[in-house]
């Protein structure tokens, strides 16, 4: 991906893709639920944290710079999305936007919740 391409990424809505992550997700029989679980367990943001997110209508630069705390475990997400290895990604805030669009994809495709949260 061009690097002229992030930044148009960066200052897309959070709000304005949510509701695909969602209709991504329910298409295949999962939860609102489950995609909340995993934004949560990716970023550290809480319920409300995430309303207010969606409210404010935050771009995804910013979802991600102020977010409580990336996981630790993100190192362990691997694969492909989009046409790129994430852990091959070298922008930082591209490779968590990519993380999370990898983490949405995992549920729609029925892998069960303790292996996409990596425990």
């Amino acid at each position: 991906m061009e690097n002229t391409n992030y930044e148009r990424v960066y200052n897309m809505s959070f709000a304005g893709v949510y509701p695909h992550y969602i209709t991504k997700a329910e298409k295949k029989g999962r939860t609102k639920e489950e995609v909340h679980e995993i934004i949560f367990w990716l970023t550290g943001y809480s319920e409300k944290d995430l309303q207010e997110i969606i409210k404010n209508k935050t771009n995804f630069r910013d979802f991600f710079e102020q977010a409580p705390q990336i996981n630790p475990n993100v190192s362990l997400i691997k694969g492909v999305i989009c046409g790129y290895r994430v852990e091959d990604i070298e922008d930082d805030l591209m490779r968590k936007i990519r993380y999370l669009d990898k983490l949405i994809d995992e549920l729609a495709k029925g892998k069960a919740m303790n292996k996409i949260l990596r425990k």
